[in-house]
This record gives C-alpha cells, structure tokens and sequence, in this order.
C-alpha cells in the first residue's frame, strides 16, 4: 500500500461519521491535497466550542464563513461577532472564481455558490437591530465582575439590588444604578442605615468611577430597553436553513470592557434561558467570537474566571464556543483545554518568540506519523490549515493538514444598498428599534427625593408660622405692660387706693 492510501484510509478511519457532519475540506500531503480524503467534523460534538487561530491574511475568517454556511445549511443558526465588517457578504452569493473551481476539483467536493439568510445586529449607534440588556438582567454578580469590585464593593452592589428588589424600583439603564448609590449615601442614607446597615460614602464613589468608565467605552447604550430575547438566535428560515447573525462591531475595537461586557451577559442569558440538551445529536447554537484577544486582554482574573465556568457549562445547553484569533497563546489555558475543535492557519516565525509560540501551538495537537507538525505550521498556504476534532464519541482525531473548500458566499461585504434591503427585511428591527424609557429607579427616587424636599419646605414655613405668632404674641404681653394707663392702673399704690375707698364705702 502506497503512502497515499496509508493516508487516505487514516483519515476516512479516522474522521467516518455515523451521524450528521460538516465537511470541511480534504486532507493534505506532502503540500498537495489527497482528493476525497475528507475531513468531516460531527454535528454531535460541535457544542464542544473550538479554536480557529493563525497569522493575518492566512484565511481566518474564511474559514470562519466557511462553518457558518454549512451549520446555517443543518438548520443551525450562527452568531458571529464581526469586528472587522468583512461578513456580512454571507448574505450574497459568490461570483465564483477559476481559482474556487480550481480547489474544489482537487478537494473532490462541487461547488455551489449561494447567499444565506442574515440578520443584522448592532451593539451601538450603527445600523442594525438593537442588542440591549436591563441592569436587572444582568445581576449584582456579573456587574461586580466587569466592574472589578472588591468584595465589600461587591456586597454594596448586592444591597442596591436587594433595596431595588424590595422596593419594586426597576434597575433598567445605568442611570438608574448611579442614583441609587447617590441616593444611599445622600438622601437615603438613613433608611439604607435602618434596613441594610451603613453604605461607606468611599466605596460606592468607587463604584460611581467605575461605572462612568464603563459608559465613556459606550455602555449606557447598551443597558436599557427594550431587552433583547435570545430566543430570537435560533431561527430557521421558510428553506429550513440556520439564521447567521451578524453583529457589527466595527466601531468598538478599542472599547474591549464593553465587549466584554456585553459578550458575558449574552453567554449568562443563553445559559440561564436555554433548557438543558443532555447528549443532543446537533447544538441549538453556535457563536464565533473574532478577534478573541479582546476579551481577554483587559479582564480581571475575577472575570476570567466567569468566562471559563461559562465555558465549561454552556455546552450543556446545546452551545458551541468558536474563538478566532491570531495565536493559540491569546487564549487562557484553562479555557483553550476546553476546546474541541482546532483549525491552526499558518503562523509565522519571525522573531525567537514567534518560534516559541510555534513550539507551543504544536504541543497542543496529536502526534502523526505523517507531518512534522512544526514545520507544517510555518508552511500552509491561504486556505490551508491543520485542523483536529473529535468524533462522535469525544475521541480526537487524527492531525491533518487540510485544503479548506471555499465560502460559497460572497467574501466581501455588502454595499449600502443591499445593506439597506437587508434591514429592510428584518423582522426584529421594528420589534427591538424603539427607543424606551419608562418609569423606573431614577424617576422613581427623584419624585421621592422632590416630594421629601416640597414636605421639608412646608415644615419649613410652618416653622416659621409659628416662630413668627409667638413673636408676636410676646411683643403684644410687652407692649401691654409698658402702656402707662395699664402701669398706673395696675400699680400697688393705685390698688391700695381703691381697696382703701372701696373699705370706706362698705363701712
């Protein structure tokens, strides 16, 4: 048997589904693709998340594309965070290319272009169905931790929602959160005092700064209403095929502790509202999170600590994490060890560094009899990647460097007007669109505030109603005792004298 046919019975051994799978592309030897040597990944361990890792310009987010179309066409809807602004051309066809044909003949796969079912979504001012979530939903916990509070700052976070709680105040935006915590350590001090015990006026300052550099990377637009039901992810189209929404984040690169922020509350609210699937054929939901590092470079070890216990439990709920990024090394180990699925694009070595960081990656895949895995690393061209999975018993499979097929999408981004005809089918934007600011925590207080204020005044001037009569009732005693009629009238010698006539009279 020649080394191909070594190869190709490997990889059909090693990659055969019983089930339902995603075809990825074609292995790799020797540089040159073994047609039909396909590497097929099971829909049943896709919620195990995954890692999709390489240098720029290496075919990252192609790759990327590539998995959402074939999970959108199993019916499993996507969620992709793009950071870049290359993807919502998912929603267009490819014009096809000599080069595309080129590759799929030599993967052995046909290929068909065609534009997919796209919802677009915005976290701040950019076009797009509005993603919000209320300060209620988010939690004194999970708030704590993006705010990176000490533990006393965090039991003062858990009485202002207990306060909220028992009071019926609504915590919707963070304006309300901030005139709580004024309100506790200012006009309500005493209450707070009475009921919770005393609010160090220090801490909940901190708190204050805190939360003033969370709205200055823009998070006041994103706590409020009307919140966003995750529910609306997991659409299916008329065809049967996944919905893959795209969120726009292209204006909040630098703004890391809103994506973060946001990124944590959106995992807490898919696992806190998601049934359990138990040992589930194919996941309810996949999420790529671009540009990984992000949400990592910043956190507290308080939130990375949240970030590994969501991993560790989410895919329970039928979820897949997928994190795309330059470097394995950008993600934390704890949270790189549950990973699943690895695609490892070509990286470069250019520096004593780099060369470590080569070292490492390859460490992290199985050993094979056919590649030098740190030599295959530095040698992949575009659209090529060394990719391990697991297979349908959560064992992992055989290391294969694979010849990526191509997006059948378009891979470019829409223009401004089929942007515009996309939104113009959105079903969510006039459900989510709408500005609201109902009644809640700060107009509540503010009326208590001003009531208390209007009930002092008039204490006030009742005060001053009284202060004034006994003035003047002691200036009128005054003013009688010094009239010289009631002086005379009233004198000792003046009474003796009448008494004394009075006597003779009677006598």
């Amino acid at each position: 048997m020649s080394t191909t046919d070594k190869f190709f019975e490997h990889i059909e051994k090693g990659y055969a589904t019983k089930g339902d799978y995603i075809t990825m592309g074609a292995g790799m030897l020797n540089g040159e693709a073994v047609t039909e040597a396909f590497i097929k990944v099971p829909l049943k361990t896709l919620n195990r998340h995954g890692l999709i890792a390489g240098a720029t310009g290496t075919g990252k987010t192609k790759t990327l594309q590539v998995i959402s179309e074939n999970l959108s066409e199993k019916g499993i809807p996507v969620l992709l965070m793009d950071l870049k602004g290359d993807l919502s051309g998912i929603a267009q066809p490819s014009p096809g290319h000599p080069k595309i044909d080129e590759r799929h003949e030599k993967i052995g796969l046909p290929f068909e272009a065609k534009g997919f079912p796209v919802e677009i979504l915005s976290l701040s001012e950019q076009d797009g169905v509005r993603l919000r979530a209320t300060v209620s939903e988010f939690g004194p916990v999970l708030l704590s931790r993006i705010l990176d509070l000490s533990v006393t700052q965090e039991g003062i976070v858990a009485v202002v929602f207990k306060y909220c709680d028992d009071n019926k105040l609504p915590l919707l935006d963070l304006k309300d959160f901030k005139k709580v915590l004024q309100y506790a350590t200012g006009e309500g001090k005493k209450e707070f005092q009475d009921a919770y015990g005393r609010i160090s006026t220090s801490s909940t300052g901190t708190i204050l700064r805190k939360i003033i550099e969370l709205e200055q990377q823009g998070a006041d637009l994103f706590f409020g209403e009307k919140s966003f039901d995750v529910d609306d992810l997991v659409r299916i189209d008329e065809n049967g095929r996944g919905y893959i929404n795209i969120i726009r984040l292209t204006d909040i690169q630098d703004r890391p502790k809103l994506f973060s922020t946001f990124m944590l509350s959106l995992l807490a609210e898919i696992y806190a509202t998601f049934p359990e699937q138990g040992d589930s054929d194919r996941p309810e939901l996949i999420l790529f999170i671009d540009e990984a590092h992000l949400i990592f470079k910043e956190a507290s070890k308080a939130l990375l600590d949240q970030i590994e216990s969501i991993v560790k439990l989410i895919r329970s709920k039928g979820i897949g994490l997928y994190f795309v990024t330059q470097n394995p090394t950008d993600v934390p180990d704890d949270v790189l060890a549950q990973l699943g699925l690895k695609v490892q694009h070509a990286l470069r070595a250019f520096t004593a560094k780099d060369r470590k960081a080569i070292k490492l990656t390859a460490e992290n895949y199985p050993d094979s009899e056919f590649y030098d895995t740190k030599e295959v690393l530095t040698s992949l061209g575009i659209g090529e990647a060394l990719i391990s999975a697991l297979d349908e018993k959560g064992r992992p499979t055989p290391l294969a460097a694979t010849l990526l097929r191509a997006p059948m999408s378009r891979m470019d981004v829409l223009t401004d007007a089929e942007l515009k005809e996309a939104l113009g089918k959105s079903k969510l934007i006039k459900k989510y669109n709408e500005d609201i600011d109902r009644e809640s925590a700060y107009e509540i207080l503010n009326e208590k505030i001003e009531k208390a204020e209007k009930e002092a005044e008039k204490e006030k001037e009742r005060e001053e109603k009284r202060k004034t009569s006994s003035r003047r009732s002691s200036s009128t005693r005054r003013s009688t005792r010094m009239n010289p009629v009631v002086k005379v009238l009233t004198s000792a010698t003046f009474i003796r004298g009448v008494l004394g006539v009075l006597k003779k009279v009677i006598r």
